[in-house]
């Protein structure tokens, strides 16, 4: 029924929420180490906002010419092979996913306990961050109106706490710090330097999550019509809100406090409002990483979903049910959670993620010249706008930044190379097991 369909205002939530996260809390402590111009940083911000909204553009025009949900593993199964879209799914299921969910729900009892360390011990943060899975699972496995309701509301309030954090610090601080945010002599250097490609890692698993809506399309009202506007009015929104928060840490905090740091939202808030205060907006923080949570909690399963409905040896994964919502691949997507959350660290999880990530987008919006090449008639109620410059910008930025990682850290290079084989080699078994079956 089209009145049980996810609505425009929710699916923006969801792609507002999916990339408003873990990364924009805690990444420009990394960039910090390398990078000490205030012009240069908030380029940073900048570029991987053209970056996502380049690719936006792109996949609006794959996802209304191929409407179903299921994200990259919807285009690339039907573009290049369904070889190329299980590996893709893969991908989105181990790490896409489940990797990003895990780091924001560490990040959330990350934050909590630096604001309280005095409950804190060797297994207290993990057991926060898994209590934090297992809830918004059970919720989102309900029904869409609970789903729905539940993603719109965290988001809303994450908007307003973010423009008001950013409003507040610029007023209060009475002092702010000496960063220079206008270009000065060297800085257009550092934007073509190894340390800026470098960063743009940061940057790009900050931003991730702009393709979102594309893993709900079965599920949206008009999804051909209403996708292209999601996807760009969600990336703008975000793009504008990590410069603004970028801007307000850099002109409350100094740099060398937040270098190297992970809580760099708690640290700027200490130093604008004061220890009280500082405490109570980094509990402010800690909450808005809840809707990061929830948002790939509800579209990461979608993924897993369709690969159980293609491949009959995983079809309890592709089940739904009463209410149409796959609950057995929202737990599915839990468990593997809850891996990570007890068995690896927080830069293990974040150091190759983004990488392989990189690869899976870097595929995709390749994608959009076989589709025109090979089926140059089909239906594309929405055609990428200044068409091909969105997907060459988004290619060339991408694949540059790509580059470095291989150089400068070939093992993490490696892991995500040994993901997509392990793709291909599950790929390779479901098809075997679904031959023997018929």
């Amino acid at each position: 029924m089209a009145a049980d369909k996810f609505r425009f205002t929710t699916v923006t939530a969801v792609v507002v929420a999916n990339m408003v996260g873990t990364g924009v809390f805690t990444s420009l402590g990394f960039q910090l180490l390398d990078i000490q111009s205030g012009f240069a940083l908030l380029m940073l911000w900048a570029v991987g906002g053209l970056i996502a909204v380049c690719g936006a553009m792109t996949y609006a025009e794959l996802g209304a010419a191929l409407p179903r949900s299921g994200g990259e593993y919807n285009f690339l199964s039907r573009i290049y092979h369904p070889a190329a879209g299980f590996v893709s799914g893969w991908i989105s299921s181990t790490i896409g996913f489940a990797g990003p969910t895990a780091l924001a729900a560490m990040t959330f009892a990350a934050y909590m306990l630096s604001i309280f360390p005095e409950f804190g011990g060797p297994w207290t943060e993990r057991f926060i961050a898994a209590s934090l899975v297992i809830a918004l699972s059970i919720v989102h496995a309900t029904n869409r109106r609970n789903s729905g309701g539940l993603q719109l509301a965290f988001t809303i309030l994450k908007v307003i706490i973010i423009i008001a954090f950013v409003i507040a610090a610029i007023v209060l601080v009475d002092t702010p710090q000496p960063v220079e945010f206008f270009p000065k002599d060297g800085d257009f250097g550092v934007l073509t330097s190894g340390e800026f490609a470098v960063s743009l890692i940061y940057v790009s698993y900050a931003f991730a999550g702009w393709n979102a809506a594309t893993y709900l399309s079965s599920e949206m009202e008009n999804p051909q019509r209403t996708l292209p506007g999601i996807l760009l009015t969600g990336t703008v929104i975000v793009t504008l809100m990590y410069v603004a928060l970028n801007f307000a840490f850099l002109y409350a905090a100094p740099m060398d406090s937040m270098a190297g740091e992970v809580e760099v939202g708690y640290i700027a808030a200490e130093a604008a409002f004061g220890t009280v205060g500082g405490r109570f907006t980094g509990i402010v923080l800690a909450m808005l990483l809840i809707s990061t949570v929830s948002a790939m909690v509800m579209a990461g399963p979608r993924v897993i979903q369709m690969i159980g409905e293609d491949f009959p040896l995983l079809s309890v994964l592709g089940k739904t049910n009463a209410h149409g919502v796959p609950a057995i691949a929202i737990y599915a997507q839990g468990v593997i959670t809850l891996v990570f959350i007890f068995s690896s660290t927080f830069e293990s999880v974040l150091v190759f993620s983004g990488f392989t990530l990189a690869i899976n987008n870097f595929a995709t919006v390749s994608s959009i010249f076989v589709l025109r090449w090979r089926q140059p008639d089909l239906p594309r109620p929405y055609k990428t706008f200044l068409y091909p410059l969105p997907p060459l910008i988004f290619l060339g930025l991408t694949g540059w930044t790509l580059g470095f990682v291989t150089l400068n850290r070939p093992v993490e290079a490696l892991f995500g190379l040994g993901i997509i084989a392990s793709g291909l080699f599950f790929y390779w078994v479901s098809l075997r097991g679904s031959q023997i079956e018929h």
